[in-house]
């Protein structure tokens, strides 16, 4: 018992009598903090690079592989400058499509609306934008477009048009066939009494460029588009063609028990009864 005893206490009190003779080496911090000091610096200047993107280079992109910072104009950038601005491919897929459709960005506030954009990125961006002057094409308050032809840049030359409105509007004409008056307007979502009556002064429509539905020829599939009339008013009307022959005017629509006068009066400037 008295050497098991013996053997414990040597064991308990070896830590202490090895740290007493055990001397640790002070370390030197002074080489430490140098090297730490040139990491930051480096650092700093990594994030504050604002390198020139050329766009003449086709290796630009491979020979600078970190996100840089450079001056630009946000209006047709090519694909490649918005990947080296630090944006993702599903980012510039989205502001390429809004370009497409007409979009352009006339001030700076009108990059911040990109919903592709966070806040975060737009204030990263914001002091790099610039936007020459240009003279602002459109938006004159006695232009005339004639809503059955004119493309989306055409239509957003109209006060209170924008790109959104405008491909509604082309969308809208393309399940109607064209639009055979104005009011036809207040259809579209988005378009209330009030932005009609701000809009409708330069607005004008020719219904020579209608295209009219062939009746007696037409199937359920071409129907479909048609904003006028349901599937069931679709079906009774091919129904009936199969039943009691070609239709010769709107009155033999008024055969098809589904379809009152209301339905009657809007589809009858688009039906082809040859």
């Amino acid at each position: 018992m008295i050497i098991l005893l013996i053997i414990i206490l040597l064991i308990l009190v070896s830590p202490y009598v090895y740290q007493y003779f055990r001397k640790d080496k002070a370390m030197d911090l002074a080489e430490f903090n140098k090297d730490l000091t040139l990491i930051k610096a480096a650092k700093n200047s990594d994030s504050t690079s604002t390198t020139e993107y050329d766009d003449t280079d086709p290796d630009w992109d491979k020979k600078n592989a970190a996100p840089a910072m450079f001056t630009f104009n946000p209006n047709k950038l090519p694909d490649t400058a918005w990947l080296r601005l630090g944006l993702s491919k599903k980012q510039v897929h989205s502001i390429k499509n809004y370009e497409s459709k007409g979009g352009h960005f006339y001030t700076k506030a009108d990059v911040k609306k990109m919903y592709a954009l966070s806040p975060a990125e737009y204030a990263r961006l914001e002091p790099y934008i610039n936007i020459p002057a240009e003279p602002f094409k459109g938006k004159v308050a006695n232009i005339i477009v004639e809503i059955n032809t004119a493309d989306s840049v055409k239509l957003t030359e109209i006060k209170g048009i924008g790109a959104s409105f405008a491909e509604r509007i082309i969308k809208y004409r393309n399940q109607l066939g064209g639009f055979v008056k104005k009011e036809q307007l207040l259809e579209i979502y988005g378009i209330d009494t009030a932005k009609y009556h701000a809009i409708e002064k330069n607005i004008r429509v020719d219904v020579r460029h209608i295209h009219k539905i062939a009746i007696n020829k037409v199937g359920i599939e071409d129907l479909r588009p048609f904003p006028y009339l349901n599937f069931k008013q679709m079906n009774a009307i091919l129904q009936y063609r199969k039943q009691h022959g070609d239709y010769t005017s709107i009155e033999d629509l008024r055969n098809v028990a589904i379809l009152n006068d209301e339905i009657l009066r809007k589809i009858a400037p688009y039906l082809n009864f040859k």
